[in-house]
């Protein structure tokens, strides 16, 4: 007989490092198995595997290449021949690569769009498929917490400017279909979106550049890693959240902002 508060089990994908690796940790902390997804930076997920055992007791790496339909479709039956079950996904990995409209191509647009949204699309549909075996009916969903899924947008969708062009496109295509997935897939699924602004450095901005750049909005700070591994958590608990996004930025999107934070 299983037993009446199983313990919840999320896949987090690009959990290996950076943001994946915060909102992977968070989750963990709160006693959620954690799948960690990666797709080439096994050293680092296998840190984040441990790191997460130790604090929840059970977590395991997946690789999987997002750009990849047959492997988008493979990674959710492997979490759950692992885990037993999955009650949330969080898509954080992204692909981020500059372009423009000047030297916008076919190919550039199609890396991004079947990493930053097809993968996350696919993901929701196999765990709805998963949710509809696992529980049945939906008048029995009603007596049960609601899968979730949570998607990770950008501000910048809410402040645009030309920069990233293809990736940009991406997102505001995943934010499209995290309002339809949350139509489609309910009431079994809910699906909420989370913007952050600027969070991390990278190789594209100096120490001193991303903390000048952090503190240009209305509150003088974006967000940090824990606000957005906090807000996700928020989205993944509070069962009312369904179809909208959460913009956790210091109020960077009210701003407006000629170019992308990295060419500033």
């Amino acid at each position: 007989m299983s037993s009446p508060n199983p313990t919840r089990t999320v896949l987090v994908t690009g959990a290996a490092k950076r943001l994946g690796r915060e909102i992977a940790l968070a989750l963990a902390k709160d006693g959620w198995q954690v799948a960690v997804h990666y797709r080439d930076s096994l050293e680092e997920a296998t840190k984040t595997v441990a790191d997460c055992t130790g604090l929840a007791g059970a977590s395991a790496a997946f690789r999987a290449n997002l750009t990849n339909e047959t492997a988008v479709r493979n990674l959710l039956p492997k979490v759950i021949a692992q885990f037993g079950r999955v009650d949330a996904i969080v898509n954080s990995a992204s692909t981020f690569e500059h372009d423009t409209a000047a030297n916008f191509s076919f190919a550039a647009m199609d890396k991004h769009m079947r990493s930053n949204a097809g993968a996350a699309i696919i993901l929701a549909q196999a765990l709805h498929t998963h949710l509809l075996s696992r529980d049945g009916s939906a008048s029995a969903h009603a007596r049960r917490p609601l899968g979730v899924v949570v998607n990770l947008l950008d501000q910048k969708l809410w402040n645009q400017n030309p920069d990233f062009f293809s990736y940009t496109v991406s997102k505001a295509a995943l934010e499209a279909a995290t309002t339809m997935l949350a139509m489609a897939l309910s009431p079994q699924l809910r699906v909420v979106g989370v913007a952050p602004g600027l969070t991390l450095t990278s190789h594209l901005l100096s120490e001193k550049k991303f903390e000048a750049l952090h503190k240009l909005s209305p509150l003088g700070r974006s967000s940090t890693a824990a606000d957005v591994a906090a807000t996700v958590k928020f989205a993944i608990d509070n069962q009312s959240i369904t179809g909208t996004t959460l913009l956790v930025d210091g109020g960077q999107h009210l701003m407006k902002f000629e170019r992308d934070f990295s060419m500033l």
